[in-house]
């Protein structure tokens, strides 16, 4: 009995996607087909800008760490999700929860600051051409990466370290299909009110400081490219942010409906799917996005794969 209590204790219980077993076998093929398809298009992104000498580039050096997150985040919830349609198992250890939610947390947060850099990268790119290869050198765009990625395992650090420093109590049943922030706490039978706090806190610090550089770059952006007098050079400017633009609306919405918000306003079933949107999709859609808009990724792409017969 003792041995069973601290099983129970230790362990936590994940919901699957759907509540209807009758479409698992649907659900399955489908999220598996999503997460190939994205691993598929982020490493041929990632393949591409190593292949191509002229994809050496700072944009497509941050774009590499972009399809590198995105392949990152589906990792750690796409597989334990399929094991569970598949054997019915739905525990995790808290050894393995708290792991899972800390490379989630970490990818989620490091993107956001990447999206940042992007989008000042681009900012320098149209607002100040003649400066670009002095701003953004080699070592100034390696130590902003570097940043990202540490600030990203801070803020993870914190997160983590905090929701499992919380007591829990009971059948640990999880109303999500990974463990997240608010699922997680949401089991907790001592006080959330800090962990809450600081999760509230940092998401509006690091949401709102990397929306306003982000929105503050592309009001530069948006204002030299109207002052363009060539008609090629506005459409070729507008080219080469609409697909950063579009990446950042997906993500921040997404990101913005699951965390910036109080575990009272929180619905299990609504945040599933949201969840799975930025989550398993998001990152498939991303790879799309750049190579369908940009002429120079399909290029690289075709040369990696050695398509030369389609041009």
């Amino acid at each position: 009995m003792e041995k069973d209590n601290v099983t129970s204790l230790e362990d936590f219980y994940l919901t699957e996607l759907s509540d209807l077993p009758e479409v698992r076998i649907s659900l399955f093929v489908m999220i598996l087909l999503i997460y190939l398809i994205s691993l598929a298009g982020n490493g041929a992104i990632l393949l591409a800008i190593v292949a191509d000498d002229h994809l050496h580039t700072p944009m497509y050096f941050f774009l590499s760490n972009l399809s590198l997150l995105d392949i990152l985040g589906p990792t750690v919830t796409v597989p334990k999700m399929l094991q569970i349609f598949l054997s019915e198992n739905k525990r995790i250890s808290f050894m393995g929860c708290m792991i899972q939610l800390f490379f989630l947390i970490d990818a989620v947060g490091t993107e956001i600051f990447l999206l940042a850099v992007m989008a000042y990268d681009r900012y320098v790119a149209i607002c100040r051409p003649l400066h670009y290869t002095s701003i953004m050198s080699k070592q100034v765009c390696t130590k902003l990466t570097a940043w990202t990625w540490l600030l990203g395992f801070i803020n993870s650090m914190v997160h983590t370290s905090l929701t499992f420093s919380l007591s829990f109590c009971g059948l640990n049943k999880i109303n999500q299909y990974y463990c997240d922030l608010q699922p997680v706490m949401a089991l907790s039978c001592s006080s959330t009110f800090v962990s809450e706090l600081v999760r509230l806190l940092v998401a509006s610090v690091i949401g709102c400081g990397a929306f306003l550089i982000t929105l503050i770059s592309y009001i530069y952006i948006l204002s030299t490219i109207l002052r363009m007098h060539s008609v090629e050079g506005r459409h070729k400017a507008f080219s080469t942010c609409g697909s950063h633009l579009t990446v950042v609306c997906l993500f921040y919405g997404a990101t913005i409906a699951t965390y910036a918000r109080s575990n009272s306003s929180y619905s299990h079933k609504q945040d599933r799917i949201i969840s799975l949107l930025y989550g398993v999709v998001t990152p498939m859609l991303n790879p799309m996005i750049y190579s369908l808009r940009n002429k120079e990724v399909k290029r690289a792409l075709v040369k990696a794969f050695r398509l030369k017969k389609f041009y």
